[in-house]
């Protein structure tokens, strides 16, 4: 199962299994890490699970689908690099992705 890492804005670390087929979302409110909250339970209708995708990690992920960009919109911080990880299923490919999450989640 791939480890995927998430920063907090203050530089903590938290590393989270995630099960192939699970959105990095679940997993990380499976793991309760502060700052993904997941208001919607992942239907892509908030933004609270925003993060901030490692720029060598961004070409490696499809691409954002229009409902994902439309939501995006509504996430403070918004950067080049921003995902919905309700929108980001787990596979082998993203062991060791590393993910950073915004300030405002807090």
């Amino acid at each position: 199962m791939p480890t995927i890492t998430l920063i907090e804005h203050n530089g903590t670390q938290h590393s989270i299994v995630g099960e192939v087929g699970q959105s990095i979302m679940q997993a990380a409110m499976n793991a309760m890490i502060p700052g993904i909250q997941g208001d919607c339970g992942g239907a892509c209708s908030c933004a609270t699970c925003h993060a901030f995708v490692e720029e060598s990690w961004v070409a490696a992920l499809p691409a954002a689908e229009d409902t994902e960009i439309d939501m995006l919109e509504f996430a403070s911080e918004r950067r080049d690099n921003s995902r919905l990880t309700c929108q980001l299923v787990i596979q082998d490919s993203m062991d060791g992705m590393v993910l950073h999450l915004p300030e405002s989640q807090y």
